[in-house]
């Protein structure tokens, strides 16, 4: 009885080391995640990881919901793998900074559309063109006042909606700077 025990400690301890050995030698192999905002891999949401601002995804209404409720709305189409779009996310969230409270914000994943072959103006759907990052601007009255594919400045899209909301062009305007409130977050103040 000593005999086959002593044999069988030996076997599951060969066997033991062979598991250990393969398992060492598979996660050798297997290539590490290596994404970053200068290329299309993915590696998460781009809002909480670029933008700092995991709030902007989901959507909290829908563009049929935004429409009948009169506000302005931004309609953003994107995908997590898109260089572009990760390099754009921070303008999404500045412009959330500024007219987050006045706005309605719709951060679309293409990849979330539904397969259709007709959209109705009140679905998000209707206005993607097929290309990342895309910008959608509703004014109050629903009408489509900006609709550009690629990256565009926060500046370009803040002068659109001071358009919309009446406001002094920048040149006029009282001059914010960012504060740092921690390592990740910042405000605007007064200079």
């Amino acid at each position: 009885m000593n005999v086959w025990l002593n044999a069988w400690k030996r076997r599951m301890m060969i066997f033991a080391a062979c598991s250990l050995i393969a398992i060492a030698t598979l996660l050798s192999l297997t290539p590490s995640a290596r994404a970053g905002i200068e290329d299309d891999r993915f590696d998460g949401d781009i809002f909480a990881l670029y933008a700092g601002n995991g709030s902007l995804v989901p959507p909290k209404v829908k563009l049929a919901t935004s429409l009948k409720q009169g506000k302005p709305a931004l309609l953003v189409f994107y995908t997590d793998d898109s260089r572009d779009c990760k390099v754009f996310s921070t303008n999404v969230s500045r412009i959330q900074g500024s007219y987050g409270r006045v706005i309605d914000i719709l951060a679309v994943r293409v990849d979330s559309l539904p397969v259709k072959d007709k959209f109705s103006p009140t679905e998000e759907g209707y206005y993607y063109k097929g290309f990342v990052p895309q910008t959608v601007v509703f004014d109050q009255s629903g009408k489509v006042v900006l609709n550009e594919t690629g990256i565009i400045s926060f500046e370009q899209i803040d002068d659109v909606f001071r358009k919309v909301f009446d406001l002094l062009p920048r040149s006029e305007s009282v001059t914010l700077k960012r504060r740092s409130v921690n390592e990740v977050n910042t405000e605007l103040v007064q200079e």
